[in-house]
């Protein structure tokens, strides 16, 4: 099960819920929907934002942490229209307070808004009881956004068609990163109408990367950052030039790999174990081109129950 029910009726439950790196993303023509077609291989990593929903007079939303300023309240907030939307699902009125403590970027490109949304769906299945199983609550999360679905999941996944549908990929290796935070924020839609600004009118359908998936089967690192591809990055350096500098760092400092995470403006290096990683993080500090480098695993489990009160 996504969810575990607790056994009395809870005051507020908290939940920490993962972002992601996406370690290919293929981006395929405009859908008729406004969306693209997607080939993405996602995996959660241990960045992760706490939430705790609380029984409420009304529905609130307030965040606290890095950058929280630029997150919006209320059900402009993507973890409120989560509430909301599983609330009228079962029933009942969405009369919840969820307060947010931020650790996952934002405007990163590590899906901090749906792993909050996510871990929405979580903490307030088992704070009403919802009798729901995980195809439903699989369904909600697809129609809050594309990387909602994965959000809720966690693990290791292929993403097809918008982001949406997964497959679930088992887990051979840990894999350690170190995620450079940039001071620029990067709206996904703005990354992708600048990718379509840039490219022709001939784009292929995308396709999963045979390499990488040979790669995370055998579990070698080198193989793995041998076979990251993201083809969003174009774009968000063309928005943000200054992530270019990052990355030539990270490589100048022995990164296996170095990539854009998603559409940025996070930038993400593989290292061979935790002791590299650390020192990737020293020196991509060191070089000042980054706000902070942290250290983080993957792939980690989706949202998960901390606390019940």
């Amino acid at each position: 099960m996504l969810f575990q029910q607790p056994l009395t009726r809870a005051h507020s439950v908290t939940v920490r819920a993962p972002g992601k790196v996406n370690l290919q993303l293929s981006i395929g023509p405009l859908r008729d929907d406004g969306y693209h077609h997607l080939a993405t291989v996602f995996q959660a990593v241990s960045l992760f934002d706490d939430l705790t929903v609380t029984r409420s007079d009304r529905l609130r939303v307030r965040t606290s942490g890095e950058n929280a300023a630029e997150v919006p309240d209320g059900q402009d907030n993507l973890a409120g229209r989560a509430a909301a939307l599983l609330a009228a699902r079962i029933g009942v009125e969405p009369l919840v307070d969820i307060s947010i403590r931020k650790r996952i970027p934002v405007g990163g490109g590590m899906a901090g808004g749906s792993a909050d949304a996510a871990g929405a769906l979580v903490a307030c299945a088992a704070l009403w009881q919802a009798d729901l199983g995980d195809a439903e609550l699989l369904a909600l999360a697809a129609r809050l956004g594309s990387d909602v679905s994965f959000s809720l999941l966690g693990g290791m996944a292929i993403g097809e068609r918008r982001g949406e549908a997964l497959t679930p990929l088992p887990v051979r290796s840990t894999q350690h990163w170190v995620f450079a935070l940039a001071d620029t924020l990067l709206s996904t839609p703005r990354v992708f109408a600048e990718l379509d600004r840039m490219r022709d009118d001939t784009v292929p359908e995308p396709v999963r990367s045979e390499a990488l998936l040979r790669a995370l089967d055998g579990g070698d690192p080198v193989a793995i950052g041998r076979a990251l591809t993201n083809e969003a990055q174009p774009a968000a350096l063309a928005l943000a030039p200054g992530m270019g500098a990052t990355l030539a760092a990270g490589q100048t400092a022995g990164a296996l790999g170095s990539i854009v995470s998603g559409t940025g403006a996070t930038c993400a290096f593989l290292a061979r174990d935790e002791a590299h990683a650390r020192q990737l993080a020293a020196a991509l500090e060191a070089s000042g081109t980054c706000r902070a480098a942290r250290h983080a695993y993957g792939p980690v489990p989706g949202p998960a129950v901390i606390a019940v009160e």
